[in-house]
C-alpha cells in the first residue's frame, strides 16, 4: 500500500462530525497547528511555530478580529507530531474534535502537511500552510479546504541549472543525484533533476535513493568519486543531508558544486557541519533583503526575541497566518465554509510577496539559490536577488 493511500485509509478511519462551526463559546477564535517541534524535523517546526505565534500575538495587540459585530481574541493551539505523519493526523482530529478549533495551520514537509491535510479536507476545516512543495502538495488529491503558499519543485529543480547557466561555470558536466524516497524526494531527485540534466547536456551518472531515515552513504558516495562527479545534487531531511556532507569529507568526494535540497535550509545544518557547511547550495524561497513589507523587521524580530539567526521558514509560515486570519476577518464569521470561501479570494502582500490562490488552492514563491558562507546564508542567485558573490567552486573540506 504507498503513503498516499495510507494516509486516505487512515483519514476515511477516523470518527466524522459535522462540518459546522465549535461547541465552544464564541468569545475566541480557537486556531490549530500540529507541527514537528520534535523529532528530525524539529528544526523546522521551531522556526514555523514563531511565524504562527508573532502572527497571531500581532492580531490580539490590535484588539483581536471582529466576528459577527464582536472583537475577539485568537488563540492558537499547538500539537507536536514529533515528525511523525501517523502523529500530524492524530493531533488534527483531536484539534478539530476536542479543542474544536475554527480552521488549521500546517506542519512541514508533504509527509506531514499531506495527512493533516487529509483530515482537515474530510472534516471541512479551512488549513493554510507553506512548507509543502507544490507538485506534492496536488499530487494527492483535488483539494477543497487546504490551501498553500510555496514554491514548485520545478522551479527548485530548474534552479541549481539555470544559475550554473547564467554564470558560466565550468564544469566536466558529470552529476550524481542522492535523494531520499519521500515525496518531494522522488520527484526531484527521481524525475526531476535527471530530465533537466539530460536537457542540458549534463550526464547523470549515478543516481541513488535511499530511505528517509537512512544512516550510511558511503557507498553511493564511493560510486560518485569512482564516477568523477564534479557536481552532487541532494535532496534529504537536515540529519541526513548532515550526515552526507560528513560522509563526503570522509571519503574525499569533493565536487565543484554541492547542492543540499532541503536538507540544507535550516540553521542546524550549518551549526552541525561548521565549515563543512560552507559553500554548500540550497534552494530558498525568502531573505529580509527581498523587497516585502515587513520582511527586514520580521527578521530583527526572531533574531531580537530568540537570540538565533534567522530562516525563510520564519517566513512562510508567518504569511500563511497573516492569510488565514485575514480570511477570517473578511468572512466576518466563525463558518468554516465563509471563511473557506474568503481564502478563495484572497489578494494579500504578505513578507513572502503577494498571496493569491489559483484556482488548485496554490499561491507560488519564486525560487532563489542560497550558499552558506562562513555559517550566514546568502543569497547567490539570481543576481537581481544576489546580497552576496557565489563561492564556487567547492571550498575543500579540511
Amino acid at each position: 500500500m504507498s503513503f498516499h493511500t495510507r494516509l486516505i485509509a487512515l483519514s476515511a478511519a477516523l470518527v466524522v462530525l459535522p462540518a459546522f462551526q465549535p461547541a465552544h463559546a464564541a468569545d475566541e477564535i480557537v486556531i490549530g497547528a500540529s507541527l514537528p517541534l520534535s523529532g528530525t524535523l524539529a528544526g523546522f517546526g521551531m522556526y514555523q511555530k514563531w511565524g504562527y505565534e508573532t502572527a497571531i500575538n500581532d492580531i490580539n495587540k490590535a484588539g483581536g478580529l471582529t466576528v459577527d459585530g464582536k472583537k475577539l481574541p485568537v488563540r492558537l493551539v499547538v500539537r507536536d507530531d514529533k515528525t511523525d505523519p501517523n502523529a500530524t493526523a492524530g493531533n488534527t482530529e483531536t484539534l478539530i474534535s476536542r479543542d474544536q478549533v475554527t480552521a488549521m495551520l500546517g506542519s512541514c514537509t508533504p509527509a506531514l502537511v499531506n495527512a493533516g491535510a487529509l483530515v482537515a479536507e474530510r472534516r471541512k476545516v479551512p488549513l493554510v500552510t507553506g512548507c509543502n512543495p507544490i507538485k506534492a502538495f496536488l499530487a494527492v488529491r483535488k483539494w477543497q479546504y487546504a490551501w498553500t503558499i510555496f514554491f514548485d519543485e520545478a522551479d527548485l529543480a530548474a534552479a541549481p541549472f539555470k544559475m550554473m547557466a547564467d554564470y558560466n561555470l565550468v564544469t566536466n558536466k558529470r552529476i550524481a543525484v542522492l535523494a531520499d524516497n519521500g515525496p518531494d524526494g522522488r520527484v526531484v531527485g527521481g524525475q526531476l533533476w535527471p530530465q533537466l540534466a539530460k536537457e542540458g547536456g549534463f550526464e547523470v551518472v549515478n543516481n541513488a535513493s535511499f530511505p528517509v531515515d537512512a544512516q550510511q552513504f558511503t557507498s553511493m558516495i564511493s560510486q560518485a568519486k569512482a564516477a568523477s562527479v564534479d557536481i552532487v545534487l541532494v535532496d534529504a531531511i537536515p540529519p541526513q543531508g548532515m550526515a552526507i556532507r560528513k560522509q563526503m569529507a570522509s571519503a574525499g568526494l569533493q565536487p565543484k558544486l554541492l547542492v543540499v535540497e532541503k536538507g540544507a535550509e535550516p540553521e542546524m545544518f550549518s551549526q552541525g557541519l561548521g565549515k563543512l557547511a560552507h559553500g554548500v547550495l540550497v534552494g530558498g524561497y525568502w531573505d529580509p533583503s527581498f523587497p516585502y513589507p515587513g520582511a527586514a523587521d520580521l527578521a530583527k524580530r526572531f533574531e531580537t526575541e530568540t537570540r538565533q539567526s534567522q530562516s525563510q521558514h520564519i517566513a512562510d509560515s508567518h504569511a500563511a497566518a497573516v492569510v488565514l486570519l485575514d480570511a477570517i476577518a473578511r468572512a466576518g464569521s466563525l463558518e468554516r465554509d465563509k471563511i473557506n470561501a474568503a481564502l478563495a479570494k484572497t489578494d494579500k502582500q504578505t513578507v513572502v510577496g503577494q498571496v493569491k490562490f489559483d484556482a488548485s488552492n496554490v499561491s507560488r514563491i519564486p525560487i532563489t539559490v542560497m550558499q552558506w558562507q562562513n555559517g550566514k546564508s546568502v543569497v547567490v542567485w539570481p543576481a537581481n536577488r544576489a546580497n552576496g558573490k557565489l563561492v564556487f567552486p567547492l571550498p575543500a573540506a579540511n
